[in-house]
């Protein structure tokens, strides 16, 4: 999504519009200090954008917010559709998100789960807020259902809640203790565990 844009000729590079700059400050900045703590000037100063340029594109914090959870949407899709263009069997499908997940070992120990942190910390001000954070939970439990399903698994449903429970446990864990090692060896379980199934 931040990468720079090459040319045709690849050798140009463009450097990211300033909301496409401001939207993956706030994601850093939300993982990293969350919600709360994140003001927009921090997220302009982050972003290299002027403070009053902000509000050209986000009238509120709110705003940069749903877009940083549209942006993970996105990813989150795009990442599963990239798993089901190298991976033909459900079973490799399912180890291959649980790889992905676990590759980000050092980040989750250090900030915790960038996708499980937020839901997290903005599930807490209600659905007030009008944040539809949820889709960043339920993408990747409806696609780990439909992938237990065609391993031809009834309570596919049950598998895709207790594998990414398994996961965000563990990014928790390795969290709270600071220790990137908890989530990589969770991982290795989880593929063992979809082995057997």
């Amino acid at each position: 999504m931040t990468n720079s844009l090459a040319s045709q000729a690849g050798a140009v590079r463009l450097r990211p519009g300033k909301r496409e700059r401001l939207v993956a400050a706030a994601i850093r900045l939300l993982h990293e200090q969350g919600s709360e703590r994140t003001t927009l000037a921090d997220i302009a100063k982050e972003a290299d954008v002027p403070a009053g340029n902000v509000y050209y594109y986000f009238k509120t914090k709110d705003e940069v917010i749903a877009a940083a959870i549209d942006a993970h949407a996105h990813q989150i899709k795009a990442t599963l559709t990239a798993i089901e263009g190298r991976h033909r069997s459900p079973k490799s499908r399912l180890k291959a998100l649980v790889r992905e997940l676990g590759g980000q070992s050092d980040l989750v120990a250090q900030y915790g789960c960038p996708l499980g942190s937020l839901c997290s910390e903005l599930d807490k001000r209600g659905p007030a807020s009008g944040l539809d954070v949820a889709v960043l939970m339920r993408l990747p439990v409806d696609w780990a259902q439909e992938q237990f399903r065609a391993l031809g698994r009834r309570d596919a449903r049950d598998l895709a809640f207790d594998l990414l429970a398994a996961y965000e446990g563990s990014a928790l864990l390795a969290n709270t203790l600071h220790d990137p090692a908890v989530l990589t060896s969770a991982a290795k379980r989880i593929e063992k565990w979809i082995d057997t199934l």
